[in-house]
């Protein structure tokens, strides 16, 4: 049995995706440290919080420890200088309950901060991943403040091991991180292929409250400039009239919600746009199911786990080619990438989608077939003989397999 120490600290695994910051990272922790769990390994997640520090039974084995640090109200931004404290307060913590973990595996470049400190505290192995890399993100448009970028490249320097989502990510981390390859693993991200499967449409469209025999289409997760959500109201206005777009994510007040609804009425297809909140990870299933398609216009993606979760429901996926989209989709085969990631273009590949029930049928069984190598159980099976390998010959027995 491993002790690991799972670092979240700017968002719970518990936490709805698709709200502020949560979203596909928070399956990703939840879903592996319950894994590793139930293999034997004792798995203690530790995520901030502005309220009193608590201990929470997540699964067997897997504990989420709350930390208070900084002031309430603190966000992911202003997180940053009280991230000495997090590291105290954590290793005082693990100290106190006589815990010595083997190794320290972090997610996002704020637990790689704490992660980093950690390892030379407890003189154990620490391995990251990043989930999304500010480099990239500036590529495609975004903005990140100087220093997240100069944090992240110098834990990418020091961890002992990064998990790469994709090929893709672990180019960038080569090529502009200058990450030798050999400190890198690439292990995507999984599904779970029996919660997400699929269901007749005609029954979650009626339990859903929508409209049968109409062509729906779907997007799921966050309502930020680079998920381009803009690109696909402006698409949805080049489609017919009949065709209605589900918007499922985001708070009710998201001011990324207000700004697109204003978008949809200046297009005019504001009545052929329903939005929804966050809804809770089980239900999702439910949405995929009563879609005809899923889109994904993210301008950059690291891996894509709602294309993941579409297609083991059986749902045609249309994303752009960025990122790791582009090896979780195979073009014409179980789903359609498209590039520029301009409106025409997206409504043109839609508009061919829409017209062909068979096509559709046919990319949908695919990439059910294709979703099944992305089983959570493979993802975990990965993952332990990594940390097997960071702990060493003396070190085997305590992270033996099941």
């Amino acid at each position: 049995m491993c002790r690991i120490a799972v670092l979240s600290v700017h968002s719970s695994p518990l936490a709805l995706p698709g709200t502020r910051d949560s979203g596909g990272m928070n399956v990703y922790v939840r879903e592996l440290a319950c894994r590793l769990g139930q293999r034997g390994h004792q798995v203690d997640i530790f995520t901030r919080t502005s309220g009193p520090a608590k201990v929470e039974e997540v699964d067997r084995q897997v504990r989420l420890v709350h930390v208070p640090a900084g002031p309430p109200g603190t966000d992911k931004e202003g997180l940053y200088q009280y991230l000495p404290e997090l590291a105290r307060k954590i290793g005082a913590y693990a100290e106190a309950q006589g815990n010595p973990y083997d190794l320290v595996h972090s997610h996002y470049w704020l637990s790689g901060w704490v992660g980093q400190m950690l390892k030379a505290r407890w003189r154990v192995p620490h391995l990251i991943m990043f989930h999304t890399l500010a480099e990239a993100k500036v590529a495609a448009g975004g903005r990140e403040p100087p220093h997240r970028l100069q944090a992240e490249r110098r834990i990418a320097q020091e961890a002992d091991r990064i998990v790469c989502a994709s090929h893709h990510e672990a180019e960038i981390l080569a090529r502009l991180y200058h990450v030798p390859r050999e400190r890198m693993v690439v292990i995507p991200c999984g599904v779970d292929t029996d919660l997400f499967r699929p269901l007749a449409q005609e029954m979650a469209r009626r339990l859903l409250g929508l409209p049968q025999g109409r062509p729906i289409l779907l997007f799921v997760g966050r309502l930020e400039p680079l998920k381009g959500l803009d690109a696909l109201m402006r698409a949805v206005a080049l489609l017919p009239p009949s065709v209605l777009l589900l918007v499922v994510g985001g708070e009710e007040d998201h001011a990324g919600r207000r700004s697109l609804r204003d978008l949809a009425r200046s297009l005019g297809v504001e009545e052929r746009v329903r939005f929804q909140p966050a809804v809770p990870h089980p239900t999702l299933p439910l949405w995929y199911n009563a879609a005809d398609i899923c889109i994904i216009p993210s301008l950059y993606e690291t891996f894509g786990m709602v294309a993941l979760e579409a297609m083991a429901c059986g749902l045609p996926v249309v994303a752009t080619k960025v990122g790791g989209l582009q090896e979780t989709i195979v073009d014409g085969v179980s789903g359609v990438l498209f590039w520029p990631p301009r409106a025409d273009v997206l409504a043109h590949r839609l508009t061919e989608l829409l017209a062909d029930e068979q096509l559709r049928r046919r990319l949908g069984q695919e990439a059910r077939r294709r979703a099944q190598a992305y089983a959570w159980e493979k993802v975990a099976t990965q993952v332990e003989a990594l940390y097997r390998q960071l702990l060493g010959p003396r070190r085997l027995v305590a992270c033996h397999g099941p």
